[in-house]
């Protein structure tokens, strides 16, 4: 041990230079870090605080109450397509016309057929017979493409396979 403590003694001056010269590095390091979070400090109060004053948190608030509104406002547009969808499987999408002469002293093609369908076929056919002194129309109901209840006219089956094609 006794030589330990002469080299120690021999060297202190070494020794307490090298100890100083670290103690100002970490003294350099720590101003260094101090500023660092000072700068830290500085952006997170500005960040919470807003660029109008209102605070982060707030707005956070505020965007999640608005989402909210924007995923209710797109569930009624949804049912609200789907409501409008239902309404057009019954609406007219198929329809056709014919025009033709019933009777050969009768000319003009003044007599007509006109079919109109819904997408599953269902519907009614609108017949006109026009002739010399006489007019007569008829109304036959469509179920899935077929009049279940009338004989139709070779025009009238025309019409309606002219309007199911579509």
């Amino acid at each position: 041990m006794s030589g330990f403590n002469a080299a120690l003694t021999g060297n202190l001056f070494y020794v307490v230079l090298t100890l100083a010269i670290i103690i100002l590095i970490l003294i350099g390091l720590i101003i260094s870090l101090k500023s660092d979070i000072s700068d830290m400090k500085k952006r997170y109060k500005k960040m919470m605080a807003g660029s109008d004053g209102v605070s982060l948190e707030r707005m956070l608030f505020d965007h999640v109450e608005e989402v909210k509104d924007v995923v209710a406002e797109q569930k009624r547009t949804r049912d609200d397509i789907k409501r409008i969808d239902n309404l057009l499987q019954k609406a007219v999408t198929k329809k056709a016309v014919l025009r033709f002469s019933a009777f050969e002293d009768v000319g003009a093609d003044l007599s007509y057929c006109v079919a109109m369908l819904d997408d599953e076929d269902n519907g009614v056919i609108f017949s006109t017979i026009n002739g010399r002194d006489t007019t007569r129309s008829y109304v036959k109901p469509i179920e899935g493409g077929i009049c279940k209840h009338y004989k139709l006219s070779g025009e009238e089956e025309q019409v309606l396979n002219e309007a199911r094609r579509k």
